[in-house]
């Protein structure tokens, strides 16, 4: 698999996958960029998702310790499907093999379904996957039916048309956000210096313009495009 072939992986992991966003999710992007560009990678678990909606991923990557019985003669039957099977001893999780798997494979942009779930220390864990594919280079997304949630670079522009969700917040994550700038924006800041201490002041902003635009000196920011319902 080379970049020319795939311009992005849309992965399914293990974990709480909202099924009709996740479908409706996945069409959009076949629709937007053709399934012949597109890599869906199914993590342990996340192989159930397909096999209940009748799809077959492209790669599936995991000790596969948490199937059930059917999602064991799901996995049992992927003739055409690449399974990669890890070790269930291991230091990284399911989700990073996976996403360590895209990278290698030179994609530039990871979408990942159902890395959120219910138990905070997996996201939490999750979170520092964006860090991990900032550094080399690739842009990646933690999403479910209320969040888009990823890293900001410096000069990113969001369009109010293309927008995930009505709210979107930002922190600091790994040490201050130096000189942060917010145009466009409902609440517009100037050359602040952001930190955790004083999240709550860039929680729940609206883009107000066509365009806004995020920048800033130094630091990671954390962006999170949210909704309601």
């Amino acid at each position: 698999m080379t970049e020319e072939q795939y311009e992005r992986y849309d992965y399914c992991k293990r974990g709480d996958i909202q099924r009709d966003f996740a479908l409706d999710f996945l069409r959009n992007r076949i629709e937007r960029t053709g399934r012949e560009k597109l890599c869906l990678i199914a993590a342990d678990r996340g192989l159930e998702f397909f096999m209940e909606n009748h799809l077959l991923p492209d790669v599936a990557v995991g000790d596969f310790d948490s199937l059930s019985p059917q999602g064991e003669e799901f996995l049992k039957g992927l003739s055409t499907v690449e399974v990669i099977r890890l070790k269930p001893e291991k230091d990284d999780s399911d989700t990073q093999c996976a996403v360590n798997l895209a990278i290698r494979q030179g994609t530039k942009r990871i979408e990942i379904l159902g890395a959120t779930g219910r138990r905070v220390d997996h996201l939490i864990a999750n979170l520092g996957l964006l860090i991990l594919a900032s550094q080399n280079g690739v842009s990646l997304a933690l999403v479910d039916q209320y969040n888009y949630m990823t890293l900001a670079e410096n000069g990113k522009v969001l369009e109010k048309s293309g927008q995930f969700g009505k709210y979107v917040s930002f922190f600091a994550i790994g040490g201050a956000v130096k000189g942060l700038c917010l145009e466009g924006f409902k609440y517009l800041l100037d050359g602040y210096d952001l930190s955790l201490l004083d999240c709550g002041l860039t929680v729940s902003n609206e883009i107000q313009e066509e365009q806004a635009r995020v920048t800033y000196e130094s630091g990671t920011l954390l962006m999170i495009q949210s909704r309601d319902r």
